[in-house]
């Protein structure tokens, strides 16, 4: 048996979809050992023990809360502090975590400080005795690499998205952790937080994304995407890199191997052509679904299903046709 230690990132008082992603694959790693412990480290501000109670249905058998009003923004330096003391303090095969923007802070500060294995935008992992064994994509998505990862704990930080949170109820114990350093101390300080559009999920946690790209021609036109994700009704909006350096959408919105990588259920490519560049951000999406007017752009090669057709009149009769079938349910 081996014990697994994960770090359920949070916003706030809220635990993000990663955390439970990453729960659930320490706990089928914990299970393939022979059912050893999954504990789970959750760090905000007071009052986040009380959501954290609910990774228990995802796997975990110990939750530690650290609670500070310090760590209603990620203070990175404590919570990596506290992370590698508590993988110090006790015997861990692996500290998974997610692959997102926390994750790819936090998890080379945890390699440095315990000095141990990083392996990073990991869409597949097992552990067979005490081989633990990763795949990630490389090369821009274009080959899957498969690495044996040695020596212990190796710090796995799971792809968004990749892996599905799936339930194995605990009555977890909620046991506090005092952060290992003050987080009032640390060297990099969160002046300001500018939140994104409301009403819509993050692009890392959407089950479904609605993109656009320069097909769409002008700005104004990516009302289109939007009204699309609207019917969706749990959709994030994306764009190509192409669009966010014309100034049409944030950088934030950016999906590409210089942006955000995201693997949702379904992924609407709405007048964009495939760059390899692009590719590399989507590509492990579940389902992809794209639309172009020119039948040879490389996105059709990725894609499941292909719409040929000028976006500016398939995309609104797509939306009206996703609204129909929305009513029936």
């Amino acid at each position: 048996m081996a014990n697994f230690l994960v770090f359920a990132e949070t916003r706030g008082a809220e635990l993000r979809k990663v955390a439970g992603e990453a729960v659930s694959v320490a706990r089928r790693l914990a299970d393939a050992t022979g059912g050893g412990e999954v504990h789970a480290l959750v760090a905000g501000p007071s009052g986040v023990g009380q959501k954290a109670e609910t990774l228990g249905r995802f796997g975990a058998d110990v939750v530690l809360v650290v609670e500070h009003v310090a760590l209603t923004t990620f203070a990175r330096e404590a919570i990596a502090e506290t992370v590698a003391q508590r993988a110090n303090s006790a015997s861990y095969r692996a500290i998974v975590l997610g692959f997102s923007a926390q994750g790819r802070d936090l998890g080379p500060r945890l390699a440095a400080k315990l000095d141990a294995p990083l392996v990073s935008d990991v869409t597949d992992v097992e552990i067979t005795g005490d081989s633990l064994t990763v795949k990630h994509p490389a090369y821009a998505n274009k080959v899957i690499v498969t690495l044996t990862v040695s020596g212990a704990p190796a710090i796995v930080s799971v792809r968004p998205s990749a892996f599905t949170a799936t339930e194995s109820p605990r009555a977890a114990r909620l046991e506090p952790l005092a952060p290992a350093v003050d987080p009032t101390a640390g060297r990099v300080k969160v002046v300001q937080v500018i939140e994104g559009a409301r009403g819509r999920p993050d692009l890392a946690d959407a089950p479904v994304i609605v993109a656009g790209g320069r097909g769409l021609k002008a700005p104004e036109n990516f009302k289109l995407v939007e009204d699309l994700a609207d019917a969706f009704g749990n959709a994030a909006v994306g764009a190509t890199r192409a669009v966010t350096d014309e100034g049409w959408r944030p950088h934030a919105d950016q999906i590409g191997q210089t942006g955000r990588q995201v693997s949702p259920q379904l992924y609407v490519a709405v007048g964009i052509s495939g760059a390899i560049q692009h590719l590399a951000g989507m590509r492990s999406s579940k389902t992809i679904v794209a639309i172009n007017k020119d039948r040879e752009a490389p996105i059709f090669k990725v894609a499941d299903y292909g719409i040929v057709g000028d976006v500016l009149e398939v995309v609104p009769a797509l939306t009206q046709a996703v609204r129909e079938a929305k009513k029936g349910h």
